[in-house]
């Protein structure tokens, strides 16, 4: 049965009553629950006899919707909750990188909500998260040192060439300050001791005006919204304040980075002086429209030399907290095989026969691993190695900026000026469905569009000439 108990003022006047559910006690620990708890103030001008009468009806149906699982929890926080959350979420299996994202949001927004009961948080909250969150104040690195002429003039001075010489053999890269960059003050304030110098002489402290992107801002509110959304479910709170609050729209997507023929071409062309390796991984980037970390996470296992297709069932990730890994690809539908033009597969044996060749000259250097693109000494390669050397490779050959999310575009370009049906190039980019192929490249398949239904009318032309040539012929 609820427990109510009054609650007067100073001056000994009843203004209010506690009212009080036993929930019971934790099964693992046998310790009691917190009970559940209201309170109900009484209406101004109220005798006290009348007061109690009502604060007994009063308890009587909030212990009915305690029993029901429809009362709200007046004492879990947000950031109590929030982790339950996502600790529901990995036991769900969410994965690592989702998790850190995910983190990534929670961060920004404890500092305001996680103190708060759940019951307590309104939109309005929310709207003013969302405000703070545009303003330039939110970011950690609008703070940053611009180099000043006289570093220069002492690099000269001191015979400093490339990357800055430290204490104990180490270098500092100058590489942005060359480029002509800000950086961040710790970094300044290491560039200064290893100079010997007062970090005023050498940097100026530059002020920048940068917010935080909508779609980052977009992305705390769909974790608060993920969030209680889950409390509104498991009837904590009575419904969800973020479906009435306000987020940043998100800019414009921009359309998808692809080559046309003749880059690609030029793109070939140069690789043919690069090593078999980054002749291989950039030729199956292209023919297979792979993503990257599904091209390093492909084991020679999953080469079938008779079919001339792989079959893409993993991906290499990175994660600050866990270094390389091997996980799932993007979604379920991820998982497929792609069949290769042969010129691919003849490819990959001859860099098949190199890496064997290379394992035997390392020796016990050689780290045994079963993927198909390794680092120098073998074992898996982290995905930032492969963008590395195509930034170093597009500056040699003078090409354009290249990356590896732009060869799957570009053969999916290629798929579907060529004809190629939607449903099919879905299938081998491992989308979910046809929508998510549409919605990416929707502006590539207008094109298309447009040149297949240029092509049908040279198709109709010719056809009209043909059938008046076979007229006069009957004639």
């Amino acid at each position: 049965m609820a427990n109510i108990q009054e609650r007067k003022n100073k001056e000994g006047k009843l203004i209010s009553y506690s009212i009080r559910v036993y929930r019971g006690r934790d099964p693992e620990t046998g310790k009691q629950l917190t009970p559940y708890s209201c309170t109900w103030r009484v209406p101004e001008g109220w005798g006290e006899k009348r007061a109690r009468r009502e604060a007994e009806k009063q308890a009587v149906l909030f212990e009915r919707r305690c029993r029901q699982g429809s009362a709200p929890d007046s004492h879990q926080t947000f950031a109590e909750y929030a982790e339950y959350v996502l600790d529901c979420k990995i036991t769900m299996g969410m994965k690592h990188l989702t998790e850190l994202h995910y983190r990534q949001s929670l961060n920004r927004v404890l500092p305001v909500l996680g103190p708060m009961k759940l019951c307590d948080i309104r939109p309005q909250h929310l709207n003013l998260l969302y405000q703070a969150l545009s303003s330039p104040s939110a970011r950690n690195d609008n703070e940053m040192e611009q180099v000043k002429p006289i570093f220069w003039k002492t690099l000269e001075e001191r015979g400093v060439v490339g990357d800055l010489p430290v204490a104990g053999g180490g270098r500092l890269s100058l590489a942005r300050l060359r480029a002509g960059k800000t950086i961040k003050p710790a970094t300044a304030q290491r560039i200064a001791e290893a100079l010997g110098m007062p970090v005023t002489a050498l940097f100026t402290p530059v002020c920048q005006e940068r917010t935080l992107s909508s779609s980052t801002v977009m992305n705390v509110h769909l974790l608060i919204s993920a969030v209680l959304g889950q409390a509104e479910k498991e009837m904590l709170i009575p419904f969800n304040p973020a479906r009435k609050a306000v987020p940043p729209r998100r800019g414009e997507a921009m359309d998808p980075n692809y080559f046309q023929e003749e880059q690609v071409g030029a793109i070939l062309n140069a690789l043919e002086a690069e090593p078999i390796k980054w002749q291989a991984a950039i030729n199956l980037l292209l023919a297979s429209g792979c993503r990257r970390g599904e091209l390093l996470g492909l084991k020679w296992e999953k080469v079938d030399w008779e079919r001339r297709s792989i079959r893409i069932d993993c991906a290499m990730h990175y994660a600050s907290d866990r270094g390389l890994f091997e996980g799932p690809p993007k979604t379920r539908d991820s998982i497929r095989t792609i069949r290769l033009p042969q010129e691919t597969m003849d490819l990959l044996r001859r860099y098949c026969r190199w890496q064997e060749e290379e394992a035997r000259c390392q020796g016990d250097r050689w780290k045994e691993s079963p993927y198909i693109f390794t680092g120098e000494h073998g074992g898996a390669m982290n995905p930032s190695q492969l963008g590395n050397w195509l930034t170093r490779f597009e500056k040699r050959h003078g090409l354009p900026h290249l990356n590896p999310h732009a060869f799957r575009h570009t053969m999916t370009s290629l798929l579907l000026f060529s004809g190629v049906d939607s449903i099919s190039v879905s299938h081998r980019l491992g989308h979910s469905s046809v929508a998510t192929t549409t919605n990416i490249y929707g502006h590539i398949m207008q094109q298309a569009e447009d040149r297949i239904s240029g092509r049908i009318e040279e198709i109709i032309a010719r056809a009209k000439g043909e059938t008046e040539v076979s007229s006069e012929f009957e004639d």
